[in-house]
């Protein structure tokens, strides 16, 4: 969705100039760079987050800081800094779906390495669709869901604390910048409950304001767990209520931990999910590295049947991401599978390390364009839960 560091959703110099950093962009979907500008379509990219590398600056170049340096480019994506730890690799292809009717405990409680049971009809998937060097995968388990077939619980946040709550800081860090992020966005993201806190029923809620603060017209939030929590390889998931609205703009994305030192689009970034508020039954996922990156990712979208909205109820939104695959899901819907014969003759594949994990919702853009006289304050995106598996 965008970068930055300190932390990042994306940065960099547009017009065949792709530079460092991540998050939002590409028509149809994409993400942009670390600091992030966006492109048509583009992903926004975010400064600044605690983490391990220093990060860049609207538009940014490069930052020094444990991490090293990290530009921005044009439409570009967001990279934060930092975020160790190897996390586990998996590979080979999966076995097949998930069920619905699973267990019990509200949107699932999840046990350290085992399996997250959960209320509600989780939508069954049989066996999933094959995909070219992947696996076979039975999709997304929506209604809080069981653990997929074939996968492992490794980490999750399921946002359990009462309502009003701060979030938990040994898992994310909140940005707490506004300057454009690259994208021409509106907010300011702060590091206050009163833009990001868990609602009493089990979900953190993400609220853009209109209000004034620090230079701004708008406030929002943006976590990141740089520096707390990445991983190489595995499902990651989250069950999202998106907020609704022309000039939104919320995302669900994750970031190569080395953009301090290689910086952006060369760590990669993979946005799960990006909406904007003019597009409201379409999500976007999308790739970005080398080459492919602001406004030409490798990118794909879903669109709900019927005029269906994404406001409208929880939907579950994920990447199965294992060694020269990825594939990409709305509930049990396999919408899109990208490998390295996809990436441009001449240019890397880069998902081979571990990524770090970004919720946010930015406000205006180039690419979602700015909030208009339809648009009503505030708005949230409720977030469930984050889950990553392991195979």
């Amino acid at each position: 969705m965008r970068t930055s560091t300190t932390t990042p959703s994306h940065l960099w110099t547009f017009s065949v100039m792709f530079s460092v950093l991540c998050l939002h962009c590409s028509s149809g979907g994409g993400a942009g760079s670390p600091d992030g500008s966006t492109s048509s379509g583009g992903d926004t990219n975010v400064a600044g987050t605690t983490g391990s590398g220093g990060g860049p600056s609207a538009g940014g170049s490069s930052t020094t800081g444990s991490g090293g340096s990290a530009t921005s480019n044009t439409g570009g994506t967001m990279s934060a800094g930092g975020g160790s730890s190897a996390g586990g690799t998996s590979n080979g292809g999966g076995a097949g779906g998930s069920s619905g009717n699973g267990g019990s405990s509200n949107g699932g409680a999840s046990n350290s390495g085992g399996v997250s049971g959960s209320s509600g009809n989780g939508a069954s998937s049989s066996g999933g669709a094959s995909n070219s060097g992947g696996a076979n995968t039975g999709g997304a388990a929506t209604d809080g869901g069981s653990t997929p077939s074939g996968w492992t619980l490794f980490w999750s946040d399921e946002f359990n604390g009462p309502a009003g709550s701060a979030v938990d800081s040994s898992k994310w860090n909140m940005v707490d910048k506004g300057d454009g992020f690259g994208n021409n966005e509106l907010e300011f993201y702060t590091n206050r409950a009163d833009n990001a806190a868990m609602d009493g029923n089990g979900s953190l809620v993400i609220t853009a304001k209109k209000e004034s603060y620090m230079g701004r017209n708008y406030t929002s939030a943006r976590l990141e767990s740089a520096g707390k929590f990445d991983h190489l390889y595995g499902r990651f998931e989250a069950r999202i209520k998106i907020p609704r609205g022309q000039g939104l703009w919320p995302a669900f994305w994750l970031l190569g931990n080395d953009i301090g030192s290689v910086g952006w689009p060369t760590c990669g970034e993979m946005d799960i999910m990006e909406n904007i508020g003019k597009e409201p039954s379409i999500v976007h996922g999308s790739m970005h590295g080398p080459g492919y990156s602001g406004g030409n990712p490798l990118t794909g979208s879903y669109t709900l049947p019927n005029g269906a909205k994404f406001a409208d109820d929880f939907h579950v939104f994920a990447v199965e991401w294992e060694e020269n695959v990825a594939r990409f899901y709305v509930d049990d819907h396999l919408y899109e599978t990208r490998t390295p014969a996809d990436v441009p003759s001449g240019d890397k594949w880069v998902y081979d390390h571990p990524f770090y994990v970004i919720l946010n919702v930015a406000v205006g853009g180039q690419w979602p364009g700015n909030p208009d006289g339809t648009t009503q304050f505030p708005q949230t995106m409720t977030v469930d839960y984050v889950r990553v598996y392991s195979r």
